[in-house]
């Protein structure tokens, strides 16, 4: 007795299967990558805006809160291999203008736009601006 030859056969759902997974796949991957790149681009941003700020309010003069805070801020960026298409610094040293005894703070923004054509998903820009804001206190009885 000979056995019954099966009529539904399945040959070929695996490369249909492979069509349709692996595309899928592959977006969500590249998906991660994205996310990861953006939320590591946030935190390296909001690092350099803390990092602008401390410096700056350690500063002895209102100009060099300014040069300094914008030097901080491309160096932690720069330190943390973060590649800025273009980057802009802002330090509000107005605190220095408070009188001695009075508590005041300086104020860094800094603004980052970073490249993502790397990981072009469809529907994706291929760049993003990052924009971090942070503030540091100044020594309230240190001379002004």
């Amino acid at each position: 007795m000979r056995c019954p030859v099966r009529q539904d056969s399945e040959e070929g759902s695996a490369a249909i299967e492979a069509a349709i997974g692996v595309p899928a796949f592959m977006l969500f991957v590249l998906l991660v990558i994205f996310g990861g790149r953006v939320a590591m681009a946030h935190q390296a941003v909001q690092s350099a805006a803390a990092e602008a700020a401390r410096t700056a309010s350690i500063a002895r003069t209102q100009g060099q809160a300014q040069s300094d805070g914008a030097g901080g801020a491309a160096a932690s960026l720069s330190s943390q291999g973060v590649h800025c298409i273009s980057q802009d610094v802002s330090v509000d040293a107005s605190g220095f203008a408070a009188p001695v005894g009075t508590p005041a703070t300086i104020r860094a923004t800094v603004r980052c736009t970073i490249d993502l054509s790397d990981v072009s998903i469809p529907g994706v820009p291929g760049s993003m601006t990052i924009t971090e804001t942070m503030t540091s206190p100044l020594d309230t009885y240190r001379e002004r």
